[in-house]
């Protein structure tokens, strides 16, 4: 599979992009609680909502949505899960009972529930973070991590799906500039 790379600048503008982005108002936006208990949501958890999940502090309403929804799973954000497991220290009193939690999640989710992005999808993701960094005039960190935000977003969008996350800012700005795609804020 071969990445064009000249249809995302074309399909991007990236000569139209220039000015810093502002954060809509919460009321512009989809919230957890405006649709929560209002049948089945489909979509993908960002990984803030596995953790805050396992910590047991999701909000009701994002409690319910993951409780009656029904879960896709992004291997990016599996991947950042497992980061975490590895970053944590063996020797914690918890490390058994955290790193055990997760390997069940994993192991509980089927294939037909798995998007992995494809390459399209990275190139693409590289390019919506590449110019949010520079419109945003975010640092080397901030960059890395919107870029894994931006691959969540692009292949729940590719899929048609929204995105459950706390991470309201990013997505905020992934979704003004690649509109195509959407996200439920807890």
């Amino acid at each position: 599979m071969t990445i064009d790379l000249q249809k995302i600048i074309r399909s991007r503008k990236l000569e139209k992009h220039q000015a810093q982005l502002t954060a809509r108002a919460d009321i512009d936006l989809i919230c957890a609680s405006d649709i929560a208990g209002k049948g089945r949501q489909v979509f993908v958890p960002d990984t803030n909502i596995y953790i805050m999940d396992a910590a047991g502090i999701l909000s009701h309403a994002a409690e319910n949505i993951v409780g009656q929804g029904l879960m896709l799973h992004c291997s990016v954000c599996l991947a950042e899960v497992s980061a975490g497991i590895g970053k944590y220290a063996p020797k914690a009193p918890d490390w058994r009972a955290v790193a055990g939690h997760y390997a069940e999640m994993f192991a509980s989710i089927p294939a037909n529930r798995l998007l992995v992005p494809d390459a399209q999808t990275w190139a693409d993701a590289g390019m919506v973070a590449g110019i949010l960094a520079r419109t945003q005039g975010f640092h080397k960190k901030q960059s890395k991590e919107l870029l894994n935000d931006a691959v969540i977003y692009l292949c729940a969008a590719k899929n048609g799906l929204p995105v459950l996350t706390d991470n309201k800012t990013n997505f905020d700005l992934l979704q003004q500039l690649a509109p195509g795609g959407n996200f439920i804020f807890v």
